[in-house]
């Protein structure tokens, strides 16, 4: 089962991708084929027996499923791969391979590796966003329109004003994710029980060596410090949340009785299956479905900070699937809120009128300074 109809309509191909099998297997064996040689270059193992291990993780086809049906028995996923590995080497190949490495840090480095490329990913979609709100902000920042709180008419703003707050909450969002992400995606490489034990004393030069091939920052073992993966399901939730935030503003706009802005019209997007006239605000759909859906995933991977001891049980194991799922949740939100960015439909027409059917005059206060400021820029000099 692929799982794809359920999957897709909330996520992309590409942050899919990230996340596949292929990727995850992928990403395994390359742990283990620099690992070797790593040790190899530090003199732990011979050249050649580094070279047939790595060699054998380029060309070595396995079945994912077979993989996961091992997996489940074993209960990770390094164990039943470098079974895999020795059965196909031999001699001091079979020997040298997964040397002073454990299942965790298979584990955590594939994870490492799968956060910096779905940061990526996600990076340029919402920067797509910010570059398309920050436009329409400045466009609209002096367009008098009603403004609502506590979803009532309240004063006059300037509607270029509320797009700069979606603006802003997402920008920083961005910042954040990027952060977290940058600090958390580090190589694990620490053994069974954390200590790097019986490598002759030759460990941290292993571990820079292996850092530098898989192209993420060294560091030392984090088996039981999981706030750094913590940090990156905050920041998703937190960047899903704004995300929302425009979606829940957009649809209310949406509504009929108040028209002021809606999704831009793509052919087979936003029709209902039952009504013709209806155009519904699907990406903003989306968006809300996935800032339902991740409260709940961050609070489990919050709940497993307390690990027990050098490593835990269930917490970390827990993680994985989790942040997969959020990152995938916000590569979806966020794809369809940057279609809906580019292309908003702003009426101003609908905007006068609902403004004038206010009676609360056209007094916007200093909206469009405040525009300049949620969007950090400054008027130009001697304008």
């Amino acid at each position: 089962m692929s799982g794809l109809l359920r999957a897709r309509p909330a996520t992309t191909p590409a942050m899919l991708a990230a996340f596949s099998d292929a990727a995850t297997l992928r990403h395994a064996l390359a742990f283990e084929a620099e690992l070797a040689r790593a040790e190899a270059a530090e003199g732990l193992i011979g050249t050649e027996a580094a070279e047939a291990i790595a060699t054998l993780c380029s060309s070595i086809t396995i079945d994912p499923a077979e993989l996961a049906e091992e997996a489940a028995l074993a209960g990770t996923l390094a164990i039943p791969l470098v079974t895999h590995l020795r059965v196909a080497l031999s001699g001091e190949a079979a020997k040298a391979l997964h040397r002073g490495a454990t299942s965790q840090d298979v584990a955590d480095t594939v994870l490492a590796c799968q956060i910096r490329a779905a940061n990526g990913l996600l990076g340029r979609e919402l920067s797509r966003i910010t570059t398309a709100l920050a436009a329409l902000a400045q466009r609209h920042a002096a367009t008098p329109a009603i403004g609502r709180t506590l979803l009532q008419d309240a004063l006059p703003i300037g509607f270029g004003l509320r797009i700069a707050q979606w603006q802003a909450g997402i920008a920083e969002a961005a910042t954040r994710l990027r952060r977290e992400a940058e600090a958390a995606a580090a190589l694990q490489f620490g053994g069974a029980a954390g200590s790097r034990a019986g490598l002759n004393g030759k460990a941290a030069a292993v571990s820079a060596r292996l850092a530098a091939a898989l192209d993420l920052p060294d560091a030392p073992p984090w088996h039981a410090r999981r706030g750094g993966i913590a940090g990156v399901a905050a920041a998703l939730a937190i960047a899903i949340g704004a995300l929302g935030k425009m979606a829940r503003d957009v649809s209310l706009l949406a509504q009929n009785g108040i028209a002021e802005a809606r999704e831009p019209a793509i052919p087979g997007r936003g029709g209902s299956s039952a009504m013709s006239h209806k155009r519904n605000p699907t990406g903003c759909q989306v968006a809300l479905s996935a800032s339902l859906r991740a409260p709940g995933l961050v609070a489990g991977i919050l709940a497993g900070l307390p690990a027990e001891q050098e490593r835990g049980l269930g917490g970390w194991q827990a993680e994985g699937p989790a942040l997969a799922d959020l990152f995938l949740l916000a590569a979806g939100a966020a794809e369809a809120m940057a279609t809906v960015a580019e292309g908003l439909e702003v009426d101003e027409a609908a905007i006068a009128r609902n403004l004038a059917a206010a009676g609360l005059g056209n007094d916007i206060g200093e909206s469009a300074a405040l525009v300049l400021q949620a969007l950090k820029l400054r008027e130009p000099k001697n304008a």
